[in-house]
């Protein structure tokens, strides 16, 4: 009896740690990933039936919704296409422009975006950022101090509609990650989180090491790209010098996922180009498996 328990603990034992073995040697898990920018960067222009075929045809099983310019009459029913596919829609995108939105009144269609989340079920996070007109005339202080009263706005409504909220990287002094970390800070929250975007981190590659480091308290999600400091802006994973070192970097710092590979491309099939990041993504992961290995 007791060579049975001790061949038992020995043979799970090693599925352990053969199980270890496997994750270790995988830079990104391919089965996690969740497809972001793909409604309104798809020259095929795919229905919510056709987008929800596509993504099932593929295997993914989550995916974000950044409605672009798009009819917000489809959202409440993509939702529902989604769910009744057992396919989640985490997350939203949620764009303030200064001309339209402002602490206490929101544009007319983010207001309809908002509505609508009260009438959906899954209720995915929304990833919020600011146009660059907010801060053209101010300091940092004032920067600083503006974007926490309209993030505390938009968290009250968020709150009302049941959702998460996260800040979301895009291009100017909001784009800046440090300027994120700072508003995070003053806030002194963990209701609210950030994501990152390597199509947005050209300009930051020199000083990732440290970014890594002070994002990852706060970080609940990151898109990945191709990354070159001359661009372009949009890069298959694997064709850039810098996206392989900085995934390492945030794995490096405890960042385990989960991750998001990008449509973003106009005039190209949205599906032809998500399987060229998952091409990209598989190389990487077996180049990684090579170092690893030695």
């Amino acid at each position: 009896m007791k060579k049975l328990i001790r061949l038992s603990i020995v043979v799970i034992l090693f599925i352990n740690i053969s199980s270890c073995a496997k994750s270790d040697h995988e830079l990104i898990e391919l089965e996690g990933l969740s497809p972001w920018c793909i409604i309104d960067f798809d020259s095929l222009d795919r229905t919510p039936e056709q987008r929800i075929a596509m993504l099932k045809e593929m295997g993914f099983k989550k995916y974000g919704f950044n409605r672009g310019k798009g009819d917000l009459d489809e959202m409440k029913k993509e939702f529902k296409l989604a769910r009744e596919s057992d396919i989640e829609i985490s997350s939203i995108f949620l764009w303030l422009n200064a001309k339209r939105d402002s602490v206490g009144k929101l544009s007319p269609s983010n207001q309809v975006l908002l509505n609508n989340l009260k009438k959906i079920e899954q209720k995915p996070a929304i990833w919020l950022s600011f146009s660059h007109n907010f801060f053209d005339e101010l300091n940092q202080k004032e920067s600083v101090d503006l974007s926490i009263e309209m993030i505390r706005f938009i968290k009250l409504k968020a709150d009302e509609v049941g959702c998460k909220l996260a800040l979301y990287n895009h291009h100017g002094w909001f784009g800046n990650p440090h300027n994120q970390i700072q508003i995070l800070e003053e806030l002194r929250t963990d209701s609210i989180t950030m994501v990152y975007n390597f199509h947005h981190a050209q300009e930051y590659v020199d000083e990732f090491p440290e970014i890594a480091r002070k994002i990852k308290p706060y970080l609940s999600y990151v898109n990945l790209n191709g990354v070159k400091k001359e661009g372009p802006q949009i890069l298959t994973i694997g064709e850039g010098d810098y996206e392989y070192d900085m995934i390492k970097l945030l794995k490096k710092e405890g960042f385990n996922g989960p991750w998001g590979i990008l449509g973003h491309i106009k005039n190209k099939d949205v599906q032809v180009v998500l399987e060229q990041n998952m091409k990209g993504l598989k190389l990487l992961n077996s180049k990684f498996n090579k170092e690893e290995g030695k």
